[in-house]
């Protein structure tokens, strides 16, 4: 099930800051002929670079992150043009108490100039104003399931 967000993408998108623009739900990913499904596909402008979102209705589980890292190494293998930066992903996990957020950024810093992605909860410094952070997701979904 996805969240009554996602019924009004338009609502979602200004609610998320207007550097954002809709590439797809359910956006498919044809991997040696299997598919693979990305929740929500967006495009940001000013980072240039895709975002990536999966949005979960059950607490995080380390399995998320993995399907997300995948997610995030196809599209920048398949989808990203040369010029663009790497992807971004975000997860959002929802239950009835709580709403967890995690990004998945690439870490270009890691040993042996092997380009992967970990997760965080908080921004980068340098992300910080580009990218709405947990909190502001939190707070624009809930206003958006309410209204």
């Amino acid at each position: 099930a996805q969240y009554q967000a996602l019924k009004n993408i338009g609502s979602l998108l200004l609610e998320m800051g207007g550097d954002f623009s809709f590439m797809g739900n359910q956006y498919k990913l044809d991997v040696d002929g299997d598919e693979f499904f990305i929740d929500l596909l967006l495009y940001h402008r000013r980072l240039k670079c895709l975002v990536a979102i999966e949005l979960k209705t059950t607490v995080f589980i380390p399995e998320y992150a993995g399907k997300m890292q995948f997610y995030l190494s196809v599209l920048d293998e398949k989808v990203k043009q040369e010029e663009e930066n790497p992807s971004i992903g975000i997860i959002i996990c929802k239950t009835k108490r709580r709403t967890i957020v995690e990004y998945a950024l690439k870490n270009i810093g890691s040993p042996m100039g092997v380009a992967e992605y970990s997760l965080c909860r908080t921004l980068p410094n340098s992300l910080i104003g580009l990218l709405p952070s947990s909190s502001e997701i939190i707070e624009r979904l809930s206003y958006l399931a309410e209204h």
